[in-house]
C-alpha cells in the first residue's frame, strides 16, 4: 500500500551533510517502492527558498520543499526556528496530509523536533549520532515528545544506547545506508586513506610511523567536515602524503574506489566507513583502537605487507556492506511504516444505527462513597443525575464495584453502567464498564485488560495524559492501543486543559472511540463532562451509540469543586 511519507531533516539542504545523504538515499528508494515521499528542509540558496514558496502555493507538489533559511544549530544551541519557517512547517504538514512523518535528529532545536511534536500523522524519530541529543532541555518537553512518537530508530547500538538515556524506549536499529551503485570496488593501488580529525593526533602519529616502513605506499588525509584545519606533515612524507576535502558521497566515491584500505577516525562519520567498505576497502580498525590509537599503525603495516590478509579483509567488509544498501534500509522502513498503520482503529461507519432514538446526556466517569476519596451517597447520586437531566451515568469507584451495583439497584429505569476504576501496578488506571464483579488492584495493565474482557466488559482509559494522576507511560499506551475500547478525551476535573487537548489529539490520530466524564467526587461536579449520544439499552447498543456521540464540555470552577470534596472528606473524618 502506497503511503504519503514526510521526511524532515534538521540540516540545510544547500550544504553537504551525512544526515541529508541518508535522507536522499532513503527517499529515492521509498519512492521506488510506490510511496509518495516529500522531504522538508531548510536552505540558504535563494533558488531553493523560491522553489519552496512555489511548492507551498501549489499544494506541496515537489519532492523537496524548503521551508525557510537555515539557522546555525548544534547540540548545545538554544537558537529557535524562525517564525516564518514554523508557519511554513505547519502549512506543509496540513497540506501534505501525511500518513507518516519521519524526523531525523530531533534531539536538536530544529524543524525535525517541531514536525514530530506538531504532526497529526504517525511519527518516527531517527537518531544518527550520539552527539546530537541535547534538546529539548526539559524532561517535561521530552516526555511530551515521546508521547507523540510511534517508533524510535537508531543507526547503531551505540547511538541507541546514548539516545535512550534522554529518550527512553525500544529502538529499532536501521543502517545509515549506502548507495551501492555509486560506491563500488575499482582498480586498487597502494593508497591508504585516513579520515582526519584535528584532535586525533595519536592516530595520525601511529599511521606515520607505519608509513616510514612502507616506501611504496601513499597516504591521503581525508577531511569530511568544513573548517577542519590542516595537519602538520613531516618533510620526509610530503611527496607521499596528500590532503583532500570530500564532504559528500559523490566526491568520495572515485577516491575510495582506488583505495586499498581505509583508516576511520575515532570520532568519524559512520557513513564514510560504510562507503569505504562498499568500495571494497579493507578497514584498518583493530579492537581497542579507541583506547590505543597507535594500534591502527600496526594494522596499517600488516595490511600493506600481507596482500592475502588485505584481500580477505576487504572481501569480508564488502560482504557486510551488501546488506546496508539504501534498498535494504528502505525495505526495513517500509515494513516499520506498514506496521504502524495497523495501530489505527477502523474509522467510524458513516451510518448511524440508532438514528431513530432520542438524544441523551451520558456521564461516563464518576464516584460514590465506595471510593476512599468521595462521600456521595448512591441514592443522592441517582436523584441528582435525574434532576440535572442525565439520561445515563457510569459509576466507576476506585478499586470497588459495590457503589456501582448499589446505584444500579436504586436507579429503577434510569440507565446506570456498572464500572470500576482499577489501579494497575505502576501503569496507570483503567476503567472497566459493564462489569459484574470487582477486579483487584495491583495487576499489570495487560492483566487488568484481560480481567475486564473475561467479564465481557469494556476497556475505558481515563485521563490518559494527566500527570497529576497515575497514568500509563507512552510505551504502554502504544502497546495496548488495540485493547482500548474508549479513550477519555475530556475529564472535567483536570487542572490543566492541555492534558485534555493532548488526549483529543491522540484519539484523532488513531481513530479511537472518544469518551468523556466529570470524574465527579461531589454532586455539584456530576455532568460537567459528558457525551451527547443516542439513547441505548445494554452493552451492544451503548457501543453503537458511541459511534455518533459528541463530547460536551460543561466545566465549573475546579477550585470550587475541589473545596467541596475536601469539606466532605473533613466531615467524614469528624464523624
Amino acid at each position: 500500500m502506497g503511503l504519503r511519507i514526510c521526511l524532515v531533516t534538521p540540516f540545510a539542504w544547500s550544504q553537504p551533510h551525512d544526515v541529508n545523504e541518508h535522507v536522499t538515499g532513503v527517499a529515492k528508494e521509498l519512492r521506488g517502492l510506490g510511496h509518495s515521499v516529500t522531504v522538508l528542509a531548510s536552505s540558504n540558496r535563494a533558488r531553493d527558498l523560491s522553489a519552496g514558496r512555489r511548492a507551498l502555493l501549489d499544494g506541496l507538489d515537489s519532492e523537496v520543499v524548503v521551508l525557510g533559511p537555515a539557522m546555525p544549530i548544534s547540540r548545545r544551541s538554544r537558537i529557535g526556528v524562525p517564525v516564518g519557517a514554523r508557519a511554513n512547517l505547519s502549512l506543509a504538514l496540513a497540506l501534505g496530509r501525511f500518513d507518516v512523518v519521519h524526523g531525523f535528529e530531533p534531539g536538536l532545536p530544529s524543524l525535525s523536533y517541531l514536525a514530530l511534536r506538531d504532526a497529526q500523522a504517525l511519527t518516527v524519530a531517527s537518531f544518527l549520532s550520539p552527539e546530537r541529543l541535547g534538546y529539548p532541555p526539559g524532561k517535561a518537553q521530552r516526555d511530551r515528545l515521546l508521547a507523540r512518537l510511534d517508533a524510535l530508530v537508531a543507526t547503531s547500538e551505540e547511538t541507541a544506547e546514548a539516545a535512550a538515556v534522554r529518550f527512553p524506549g525500544q529502538y529499532r536499529i536501521v543502517s545509515e545506508g549506502v548507495d551501492r551503485t555509486l560506491f563500488r570496488p575499482g582498480a586498487k593501488r597502494n593508497l591508504i586513506v585516513l579520515e582526519w580529525r584535528p584532535n586525533e593526533r595519536a592516530l595520525l602519529r601511529g599511521v606515520f610511523r607505519a608509513l616510514e616502513e612502507l616506501p611504496d605506499w601513499e597516504l591521503l588525509l581525508l577531511r569530511t567536515k568544513p573548517l577542519a584545519g590542516r595537519p602538520s606533515i613531516p618533510r620526509s612524507f610530503r611527496d607521499r602524503v596528500h590532503i583532500r576535502t570530500a564532504r559528500d558521497g559523490a566526491a568520495r566515491a572515485p577516491l575510495l574506489a582506488e583505495t586499498s584500505f581505509f583508516v576511520p577516525a575515532l570520532a568519524g562519520l559512520n557513513r564514510v566507513r560504510l562507503e569505504a567498505a562498499a568500495a571494497g576497502c579493507a578497514i584498518a580498525a583493530p579492537p581497542g583502537m579507541r583506547e590505543q590509537p597507535e594500534l591502527a599503525g600496526a594494522e596499517v603495516a600488516r595490511l600493506a605487507e600481507d596482500p592475502d590478509f588485505r584481500r580477505r579483509k576487504a572481501e569480508r567488509t564488502l560482504r557486510d556492506a551488501e546488506r546496508h544498501g539504501f534498498t535494504d534500509v528502505a525495505l526495513e522502513l517500509d515494513a516499520l511504516y506498514q506496521e504502524l498503520t495497523k495501530r489505527r482503529h477502523t474509522p467510524r461507519a458513516a451510518a448511524e444505527p440508532l438514528a431513530d432514538r432520542e438524544w441523551i446526556l451520558c456521564d461516563l466517569h464518576m464516584h460514590t462513597s465506595w471510593s476512599h476519596d468521595c462521600a456521595v451517597d448512591p441514592a443522592d447520586l441517582v436523584m441528582h443525575a435525574e434532576a440535572i437531566g442525565l439520561g445515563a451515568i457510569a459509576v466507576t469507584d476506585h478499586n470497588a464495584i459495590g457503589g456501582a451495583l448499589e446505584t444500579a439497584q436504586l436507579a429503577g429505569d434510569h440507565v446506570v453502567i456498572p464500572g470500576e476504576e482499577i489501579k494497575t501496578d505502576g501503569q496507570g488506571e483503567v476503567i472497566g464498564l459493564y462489569l459484574r464483579k470487582e477486579i483487584p488492584r495491583g495487576m499489570s495493565f495487560a492483566e487488568t485488560v484481560v480481567a475486564i474482557r473475561e467479564q465481557d466488559g469494556i476497556v475505558y482509559l481515563p485521563h490518559p495524559f494527566d500527570r497529576m494522576h497515575s497514568i500509563a507511560d507512552p510505551a504502554t499506551l502504544q502497546r495496548h492501543l488495540a485493547d482500548i475500547d474508549i479513550f477519555e478525551v475530556y475529564n472535567a476535573r483536570l487542572l490543566f486543559e492541555a492534558y485534555n487537548d493532548e488526549a483529543l489529539r491522540f484519539a484523532r490520530k488513531y481513530n479511537l472511540t472518544m469518551g468523556a466524564g466529570s470524574d465527579a467526587h461531589v454532586l455539584q461536579g456530576v455532568g460537567t463532562g459528558a457525551l451527547r449520544m443516542r439513547a441505548f439499552h445494554g452493552r451492544e447498543e451503548f457501543l453503537q451509540s458511541l459511534q455518533s456521540a459528541q463530547v460536551l464540555r460543561r466545566p465549573r470552577s475546579l477550585v470550587y469543586l475541589q473545596s467541596l470534596k475536601w469539606m466532605a472528606q473533613a466531615k467524614e473524618r469528624v464523624r
